[in-house]
């Protein structure tokens, strides 16, 4: 039986240009931790073109930057005309994320809206030095 989903629907978006996360420095150095939900979040699935809907909850500890949220908002409303799997959006968010702010650590959620019956719970950690 031929596969339904080809290479090309698992690669749709993940090196899609989007717009740049901005930081601003970081005022206090006593390792604390941030936490920002994005209950809104909409993408589309590169094979059928439906949408997909759900909430996504970064937490991370700064070190020298903090993320200018609405720079972040811009940058996830860019995801609404994207066709990207769900894994493939919490993974290519988190890499922006680490890649825009240096956190110590950071951990993006992504729940999924259930489709079809089947809902789709991804998260993805980072930890400087190491990657899990």
């Amino acid at each position: 039986m031929k596969r339904q989903y080809t290479d090309e629907h698992a690669e749709a978006g993940v090196n899609a240009p989007l717009p740049e996360i901005e930081v601003w420095p970081n005022q206090y150095n006593t390792g604390y931790e941030i936490e920002i939900g994005m209950p809104e979040f909409t993408s589309i699935c590169p094979k059928t073109g439906l949408p997909d809907m759900g909430t996504l909850t970064l937490t991370y500890v700064p070190d020298k930057f903090c993320l200018e949220l609405k720079s972040l908002k811009m940058y996830t409303i860019e995801y609404r005309n994207l066709g990207i799997f769900q894994e493939n959006i919490v993974n290519r968010m988190l890499a922006d994320i680490v890649k825009a702010c240096k956190p110590l650590e950071a951990t993006l959620e992504g729940d999924f809206v259930p489709r079809g019956g089947i809902s789709t719970r991804v998260v993805a950690h980072y930890k400087r030095g190491k990657k899990k």
